[in-house]
């Protein structure tokens, strides 16, 4: 049986969320890499290290107009609490700052420090993650997209 559903602008009534599509407004929504080929193949190109994490980029030199982003914390960061934590934050920053920053067909891996992933301040990770994408793509050369 499924509860009734609330009705009105009572205290019981929760508003729509705005779906993913709304939120990133005509830029793609990064996929998220699963497979551990992609992460090794990441780990293997351009590394940029920042105070709250390591950024890990590559361009994949596919046609696809794809950005995809993964996430790893080892068991340094600390038990299974703390890592997920770390990639929580990991997530939300990348949310934040790649739908405008990152360039079609690349793949990037953001890789949690220990302590300094958690305890670092959300808007400096942030600052953290543009500065790295911007020094990663100066690298790679040519106009940013």
């Amino acid at each position: 049986m499924t509860p009734p559903k609330a009705e009105g602008k009572g205290s019981l009534a929760t508003p729509e969320a705005p779906s993913a599509v709304s939120l990133c407004a005509g830029v793609a929504k990064p996929e998220v890499m699963r497979n551990r080929s992609d992460f090794l193949r990441a780990a293997s190109a351009q590394r940029q290290g920042t105070q709250g994490f390591m950024l890990q980029a590559r361009a994949r030199g596919d046609d696809t107009a794809v950005i995809r982003v993964g996430f790893t914390c080892s068991k340094k960061i600390g038990n299974a609490v703390a890592r997920n934590r770390a990639k929580r934050r990991l997530r939300a920053v990348a949310q934040a700052v790649l739908p405008q920053a990152a360039r079609p067909g690349w793949d990037y891996v953001l890789v949690g420090r220990p302590s300094a992933t958690i305890e670092r301040d959300f808007a400096l990770l942030i600052s953290d993650l543009q500065n790295a994408l911007d020094r990663v793509h100066a690298n790679a050369g040519g106009p940013r997209k």
